[in-house]
């Protein structure tokens, strides 16, 4: 008998943003795959029951390769057992829960994603930055500061970019900050852009960091940028209050 694999999104951080969905399947699951990311309060709330298998990267090193990750829940699947693979944000934004997704189709498995609130916005949100503003931007656009490094070309647009009005929200770009302004500012963006760091979104160390892009190489070099974050970029940001 064939069990089923839900791929669940945690939210930006802590048991106050998990939606009700999201709780129903963890606590119904036979086995969990999860990462750093869903926080310390979510993980640690995992019934007891339930096998739990630590799939997370830290530091650049992976506890499981992606696709080890993947024939993983195929296999746990296979045996009958309903199986949560619980993520950060939203499981197919910059997740891989797409890949999962599709991997699990083509093995016949049983697949059903349930929606958590991505950091992107929700991050901001919770510092007071809307990503979108009806005086400021009529636009967002999240983007990965860390593309596949298999890539020989990369998909992201920069100069569609550093023209846009809108918002830019950047995921996973700490390592890459240097580079992003680099391509931001040789494609036409206003030096004096402003941006907003926010590492740790939803923790007790949270913390917001406000520069400009073209100061913004210099800030992460004296503030010392860790992992996670999200990157704002807009005019959106001077709505942020300390």
């Amino acid at each position: 008998m064939t069990g089923k694999v839900y791929l669940v999104g945690s939210g930006p951080g802590g048991l106050g943003l998990l939606t009700f969905r999201a709780r129903e399947v963890i606590d119904s699951a036979d086995v969990i795959l999860y990462d750093q990311l869903p926080g310390e309060e979510i993980i640690s709330s995992l019934p007891a029951a339930a096998e739990k298998i630590d799939v997370g990267k830290y530091g650049g090193h992976h506890t499981m390769r992606q696709e080890d990750i993947e024939s993983l829940l195929v296999h746990l699947a296979s045996e009958g057992k309903t199986v949560v693979r619980l993520k950060g944000g939203d499981p197919f934004v910059f997740g891989r829960g797409g890949e999962e997704m599709e991997t699990l189709r083509a093995a016949g498995i049983p697949v059903e994603a349930v929606p958590g609130i991505t950091s992107g916005i929700a991050v901001p949100e919770s510092v007071g930055i809307p990503v979108t503003h009806r005086e400021y931007a009529s636009s967002v656009t999240l983007i990965t500061g860390h593309e596949d490094p298999k890539k020989e070309v990369s998909s992201i647009n920069w100069e569609w970019l550093a023209q846009s009005p809108g918002t830019i929200v950047i995921y996973m770009g700490v390592k890459n900050i240097p580079v992003i302004a680099e391509k931001l500012i040789g494609h036409g963006m206003a030096e004096v852009t402003k941006v907003a760091v926010i590492e740790n979104g939803f923790r007790e160390n949270q913390r917001v960091t406000c520069t400009t892009l073209a100061e913004l190489p210099a800030a992460a070099a004296v503030v010392g940028f860790k992992a996670p974050a999200v990157i704002i970029i807009g005019e959106v940001v001077s709505l942020y209050r300390r």
